[in-house]
C-alpha cells in the first residue's frame, strides 16, 4: 500500500499544484474508494480539468483551454484549435501550441463515463512519468 500511496502522491503532484488536490485523492485511496473518481473530481474542483466529450470538436477544446490555470498563465492563443473538427487532431494542434510553453495535454480516463475526454495541462517534461504512473495505477 505504501508504494501505491507514493505513486498516487507523485501523480497528484505532477498533475496539479493546488494544495487541496492531492489530499482529496489520497483520502479516497486510503478509504478504499475509487481514486480515479476522486482524481477527476479533485482536478475539476481545482479548475485544472477540461472536461470534454469524444464527440466534441476543436471549438469546445479552444473554449475550455484558457480556463486551465497552467494554460492561462502562458497567455498562449489557442483560437486556431477551434478550426479543427476532430477532437484528437485538435488536441494534437493544442499540444503543438502549448509545447512552445513547456506544456502538454494529458487525457485521464473517467471510469464513470466512457464518452468523456477529460484533459489536464501538465509540464511537458513530466508526460512520460505521468503516463507510466497512470499505467501502473490503473492495473
Amino acid at each position: 500500500m505504501t508504494d501505491t500511496i507514493e505513486d498516487w502522491t507523485r501523480l497528484c503532484n505532477l498533475l496539479d499544484e493546488d494544495p487541496e488536490f492531492a489530499p482529496a485523492v489520497l483520502d479516497a485511496v486510503e478509504a478504499g474508494d475509487d481514486p480515479w473518481d476522486a482524481l477527476i473530481d479533485a482536478l475539476d474542483d481545482a479548475g485544472a480539468l477540461a472536461y470534454l466529450d469524444l464527440g466534441d470538436t476543436g471549438v469546445e477544446l479552444a473554449e475550455a483551454l484558457p480556463a486551465l490555470p497552467r494554460v492561462f498563465r502562458t497567455g498562449v492563443d489557442v483560437d486556431e484549435v477551434g478550426d479543427v473538427d476532430d477532437l484528437t487532431a485538435a488536441v494534437n494542434r493544442a499540444n503543438e501550441l502549448l509545447g512552445a510553453h513547456g506544456l502538454h495535454l494529458v487525457h485521464i480516463e473517467d471510469p464513470e463515463d466512457e464518452d468523456a475526454y477529460p484533459l489536464v495541462a501538465v509540464t511537458a517534461a513530466d508526460v512520460d512519468e505521468i503516463a507510466n504512473l497512470i499505467s501502473r495505477l490503473a492495473r
